[in-house]
């Protein structure tokens, strides 16, 4: 068999082959940047059913829990009408903590405005009174259709509690901030529809997109992170108030 001489390396065919490698590491490290994290698909109930997300760094339960709900509502929506009881059917039952932020989609005429008026009724009323209105507008979403119709309906609930709807609900825009705030957080987080609903453990979420299997998943958190039941605790909002609710019946 003949050998063939091998061709030197010229310093121009070294360079040829640096830049060739460097432009391949390039591309490389450009391609794992878009692709997907595969957890975001994975973690969802039912399987492959959730949303990617860009910054999940808040989805953790509060100090001292080893399972809590995270769920970001918009006080119009149909879907979150319906997830609210199995929510807090949930919460009550696993003595877990509900963190909620509100996230008031801006296609909606009104939602806004309840979700200020739940703020004011939860800092300068009662934080169950706060539940309770939540609740109540969720129960008559389909009859409220403009400002108008929340207002009056705002009004008759403070007369149902012996109170007087107060003139201006907001007057230092101190509740629309806290609203706002958690709008941009939802933002951050990279929301693409409400409810969005996750359970989470100090280092796992699993987003939960039917709220049919809610116990499941939190059966499941328990069981892996070794949790007992805990006093049950619904933070709102960015703040992180602790807030005392009136058990579900």
């Amino acid at each position: 068999m003949r050998l063939t001489p091998l061709t030197p390396l010229t310093p121009m065919t070294l360079k040829t082959r640096r830049t060739s490698r460097l432009l391949a590491s390039a591309f490389a490290a450009a391609l794992v940047a878009t692709l997907p994290v595969s957890a975001n698909a994975q973690l969802s109930a039912p399987p492959n059913t959730g949303n990617s997300f860009k910054d999940t760094s808040i989805l953790k339960p509060p100090a001292g829990s080893r399972v809590a709900i995270v769920e970001f509502e918009d006080l119009e929506c149909p879907a979150c009408s319906r997830a609210f009881p199995m929510v807090h059917a949930a919460v009550d039952h696993y003595k877990i903590p509900l963190i909620r932020h509100d996230f008031p989609l801006k296609m909606h005429i009104w939602s806004m405005d309840g979700a200020v008026i739940a703020r004011y009724l939860q800092d300068k009323v009662n934080p169950g009174i706060a539940e309770e209105y939540r609740r109540a507008v969720f129960a008559a979403q389909t009859s409220i259709a403009s400002k108008d119709d929340l207002n009056n309906f705002t009004q008759r609930f403070f007369q149902a509690h012996g109170s007087v709807m107060p003139f201006v609900i907001d007057p230092q825009g101190t509740f629309a901030r806290e609203v706002q705030a958690d709008y941009a957080l939802g933002e951050r987080v990279g929301l693409t529809q409400t409810p969005t609903i996750w359970v989470v453990t100090p280092t796992k979420w699993v987003q939960v997109t039917d709220p049919t299997v809610l116990y499941q998943t939190i059966d499941t958190a328990l069981a892996e992170t070794g949790g007992a039941k805990a006093s049950a605790a619904k933070v709102t909002g960015a703040k992180a108030k602790a807030v005392s609710t009136p058990r579900a019946n």
